[in-house]
């Protein structure tokens, strides 16, 4: 089966789930900087023995998510919240919704997740305020902010992200300098100027920090870059403290995530009825007598290579 559009309904009736190739197949916004860039501060982790949970607030349909539960070791665990199709309202029933309520566009996710992974997430389906109740503080070492723009919630999710990110844990805030979503922008500042969080890097849509040291982490990263001849980075000062801008126009993909759906097979190229075959490619006999000589001398030319060659 191959990828579909979420909720599409097939002829017999019943509902076709996505069965991505690759995460290429995937819907969403996860671009090949950004994915280096998870790489290379959840292998460092792994290098270092650093454990702790996983945390994305605001999965869509999963592309992030199923490139961040790769990195998932025993023992650990990883909780994505999201709307999904939920109701976005503020009534009490959040832990009610997220046991009871399937949504297609939480099934969509679902389907995506367990074609590279074999077991699901911890799903919180409902408003981000209810990660507090259910994830511990002081338990993850990364967490992934992606979900509603508004100042209000973004400004509560970084404090949640400080409140259960270890002191050596990074958080990702994701469109903080998009045009349309200023109040992502203000609360991610805001946590920077006043809020004790340390900017390691940024790049066109995700900022990188931790409310930890960040001497090593800085360190660390603007070695790796010096090795990265597909990213371009530069160093400035921002609110007193070093900061890495990463440019990633030519950034090659990491290893990716294996499917366990086979790519479907690439149909041979057919020509449209009615439509004319490709021209032959002339010899240079042809060119240069087209080329040079009269009418009349190309055509008595041609005729006599014809017969040269016994057609």
């Amino acid at each position: 089966m191959t990828s579909s559009t979420p909720g599409a309904t097939p002829p017999d009736g019943t509902e076709q789930l996505p069965a991505p190739a690759g995460l290429d197949d995937v819907k969403g916004w996860f671009f090949a900087a950004d994915q280096l860039l998870f790489d290379w501060f959840l292998t460092r982790q792994k290098d270092l023995a650093e454990a702790g949970d996983l945390l994305e607030v605001g999965a869509y349909l999963g592309k992030s998510a199923i490139f961040t539960g790769s990195y998932l070791r025993p023992g650990e665990r990883f909780t994505v919240c999201d709307l999904f199709d939920g109701p976005a309202d503020d009534s009490a029933n959040g832990a009610e919704m997220a046991k009871s309520y399937s949504t297609l566009t939480r099934r969509a996710f679902e389907a995506n997740y367990l074609s590279f992974h074999a077991e699901l997430p911890t799903v919180l389906q409902g408003l981000s305020s209810m990660v507090p109740g259910r994830v511990a503080e002081d338990s993850c070492r990364f967490v992934h902010v992606d979900a509603s723009h508004l100042y209000e919630h973004v400004h509560a999710d970084i404090a949640t992200a400080r409140a259960v990110l270890k002191p050596y844990g990074v958080v990702v805030l994701d469109d903080f300098r998009a045009e349309h979503c200023p109040g992502v922008a203000a609360a991610a500042w805001q946590a920077v100027t006043s809020g004790g969080l340390h900017v390691l890097c940024i790049t066109g849509t995700k900022l990188y920090g931790t409310w930890g040291d960040p001497a090593a982490l800085r360190a660390g990263l603007a070695a790796w870059l010096r090795t990265r001849t597909d990213l371009w980075h530069g160093e400035e000062s921002v609110a007193g403290e070093p900061l890495i801008r990463i440019s990633g126009k030519k950034a090659q993909l990491p290893p990716q995530p294996v499917s366990r759906h086979p790519a479907p097979p690439r149909a041979a190229p057919s020509r449209t009825p009615g439509t004319a075959a490709a021209p032959r490619s002339h010899p240079p006999l042809h060119r240069f007598a087209a080329n040079v000589l009269p009418p009349f001398l190309t055509k008595a030319a041609v005729s006599a290579r014809r017969r040269g060659q016994g057609r």
